[in-house]
């Protein structure tokens, strides 16, 4: 057991390393991830009272206790398709549609959990909190050109939506934590410190170069990272073997600056990572039928560079300057779990959150169109043997749009209508290894 212990950790590491690697962008809850792990994503990341797995380490450190020794790993394929359409008079954004060419990624998942005893357990786990990813192509656009002949010129002369050619950003975030949880009579508390990872990289922004404090730190410096420490605290009570609670507080992650993009987020490059809160009750409807309900908030006006309004009218990356003017999102989630027998596990979930972003932001949120805002899922499970199963998980974000006037450097133009469009699919893919008592 001793050796197996050790090899189960060793994978962890290396995975661990390698999701900081590949771990890639993505947006569903405004930035933030619908769910962790193939289990909870199948319930439409509903499950914060119905710790079953070691996922719970992830979703409510308090779940940790009572499953025995776990570890789980899982890959999520997503696909999300980004686009958007000028219309009307001349503006940045050309009346044809432009849609993002980056449409797939793989988001890896791990936790591991260890039985200290009947009453206590530690884990460690790393999960994606999300991100904004986004390539528009470099297409013809008559209003650079406009703007760069006059006197003096404005902009580069240059094509794409924002005169700099192919223009995006590409966002990635992981989070490690090591978590400890303890139960105490039909009460459990779980705490897990988190270490917070995060890339960034931007081109093609060279039409606000004329708005920005620091023209040097603005776009096309490659990537740069970031890191930060927060925590998460969480509970579970059991009011009888059939009906629970829990919910769970992550702290505001405060991250060092992105130093090679001072001159595009407020602050001089702050991008924290924002706070959350996630309560929920489950209750088993019969012994093999389990029901999740939760509620989340996630406070994106924790970090100005994403809450506040792109017409605040003061330079990129000055104190308090302008972001992309995303509001806090609530989300209500519903998941259920059939235990159909000794070998199937069957789920299904849905999720909806309210709208981050406002038609007034629309123009500088064609680099992070998070505007879904419904989720359907399903998945489930199959048991090899006694230690091992296999995992899956199908989620459809359908499509949504937010429109609005475009605001340029120069100010609003009236005459051009900018629409966001995007919608969402993902296959997850896990498997998970029982050990010990």
């Amino acid at each position: 057991m001793k050796n197996f212990s050790k090899i189960a950790l060793a994978s962890t590491a290396l995975i661990s390393s390698t999701a900081i690697l590949t771990m890639e962008s993505y947006a569903t809850e405004g930035y933030f991830t619908h769910g962790a792990g193939a289990r909870n994503k199948a319930m439409g990341g509903a499950g914060v009272a119905d710790g079953r797995d070691a996922t719970a380490m992830i979703v409510n450190p308090a779940g940790m206790v009572g499953n025995g020794s776990e570890l789980t790993v899982a890959i999520s394929l997503f696909s999300p398709k980004r686009k958007f359409l000028g219309s009307g008079g001349p503006g940045f954004t050309p009346n044809s549609v432009n849609e993002s060419s980056e449409t797939l990624f793989g988001i890896p998942n791990i936790a591991y959990v260890r039985e200290i005893d009947d009453t206590s357990s530690w884990g460690i786990s790393i999960a994606a909190n999300g991100g904004m990813n986004t390539n528009y192509r470099d297409v013809a656009n008559p209003t650079c050109q406009f703007l760069f002949n006059m006197n003096p010129p404005q902009v580069p002369a240059d094509n794409g939506p924002f005169c700099g050619g192919t223009t995006g950003v590409n966002l990635s975030q992981a989070l490690i934590s090591v978590g400890y949880a303890k139960q105490m009579g039909n009460f459990s508390i779980g705490i897990a410190p988190i270490f917070g990872f995060q890339m960034f990289e931007a081109t093609g922004l060279q039409a606000f170069g004329g708005a920005t404090l620091n023209p040097a730190a603005l776009t096309n410096n490659g990537a740069d990272t970031s890191t930060g420490f927060g925590g998460k605290i969480g509970f579970e009570y059991e009011f009888s073997e059939q009906f629970r609670i829990g919910g769970t507080y992550q702290t505001k992650i405060a991250m060092s600056e992105f130093d090679d993009y001072a001159g595009l987020f407020a602050d001089g490059g702050d991008f924290d990572i924002p706070s959350s809160i996630q309560a929920g009750i489950s209750a088993d409807i019969t012994p093999d039928i389990t029901v999740n309900l939760d509620y989340r908030h996630i406070k994106y006006s924790d970090t100005p560079s994403v809450s506040n309004s792109s017409r605040i009218m003061l330079p990129f990356g000055s104190p308090d300057g302008p972001g992309f003017g995303w509001d806090n999102v609530d989300v209500i989630k519903v998941g259920a779990e059939w235990r159909a027998n000794d070998k199937w596990t069957l789920r299904a979930g849905y999720a909806n959150n309210s709208q981050p972003i406002d038609g007034d932001d629309i123009t500088l949120n064609l680099l992070a169109p998070g505007v879904v805002t419904n989720h359907f899922t399903v998945g489930g499970e199959v048991a090899v043997n006694d230690r091992n199963s296999l995992e899956f998980g199908l989620m459809y974000a359908p499509p949504e749009s937010v429109s609005g006037i475009e605001v340029t450097p120069q100010g609003p133009n009236p005459g051009h209508f900018i629409t966001a469009k995007m919608n969402q699919f993902e296959a997850t893919i896990g498997w998970k290894l029982k050990f010990g008592s």
